[in-house]
């Protein structure tokens, strides 16, 4: 990730000789009205219930990989998109244990468990052009997040298979490395309540009020995307 970063940033510094006839402010002159763009993204996110997620999978970050189809429209300044994803581990699932909390304790007790998460996101924003290949952006929408949860010795009402709505803003960069690809770095922020707090480990870390608790209710976080957007 960082290597493409790198050579996005180089090609954004490369001689202005090699920008026929752009100018410094505004969209590039032959910037289409309307442009379909797909994407490929993958993404590294830190989850809020942070104490449950290390609890049960010893690690409250994951990664995900997906695509998807950009619009813009107005010379580049506005955008929407619709995204999937999954997580980028052994067959897309996250795979721990079911653990005992007792006064804050964690035991591990031995039992596999296994959860996949699968968002379809929906966002739409606006693109700064303070040039024609460097363009900041700032969007927000919504998206279904399906997550499931089984486990060995479980019995179907243990398990959890459910989807879920919830919120998004995003913000960040493309930098225009060639004239038909580009590549964005953003962060992400995504709010999905509804899913954890209800019962298991979840539910004990989020008993009580404030911050703390309130996060280990939601299934969201904050991540850092790296787009590869084909298309002008």
């Amino acid at each position: 990730m960082r290597a493409a970063i790198f050579l996005a940033i180089l090609a954004a510094a490369s001689p202005a000789s090699a920008q026929s006839g752009s100018s410094w402010y505004g969209p590039a002159p032959d910037a289409p009205t309307i442009s379909f763009r797909p994407f490929f993204a993958i993404s590294n996110e830190r989850f809020a219930a942070a104490k449950t997620f290390d609890a049960v999978f010893d690690d409250a970050s994951a990664q995900f990989w997906g695509g998807g189809l950009q619009v813009t429209g107005w010379q580049g300044r506005v955008y929407g998109e619709v995204s999937a994803s999954r997580l980028m581990k052994k067959d897309q699932q996250l795979v721990g244990q079911r653990v005992f909390v007792s006064d804050g304790s964690v035991s591990k007790l031995g039992i596999p468990l296994r959860s996949t998460i699968e968002p379809l996101e929906i966002t739409g924003g606006y693109r700064f052009n303070v040039h024609p290949r460097v363009i900041p952006y700032l969007g927000g929408g919504f998206g279904w997040y399906h997550y499931t949860e089984d486990s060995d010795f479980a019995d179907a009402s243990e398990n959890v298979d459910v989807t879920k709505t919830g919120g998004i803003f995003d913000g960040g960069v493309e930098v225009r490395a060639f004239r038909w690809v580009g590549v964005a770095v953003d962060a992400q922020y995504t709010h999905v309540a509804g899913i954890l707090g209800n019962g298991g480990v979840s539910q004990q870390f989020a008993q009580g009020s404030g911050s703390s608790a309130n996060s280990e209710r939601d299934l969201g976080g904050w991540a850092i995307r790296l787009k590869v957007v084909v298309g002008r």
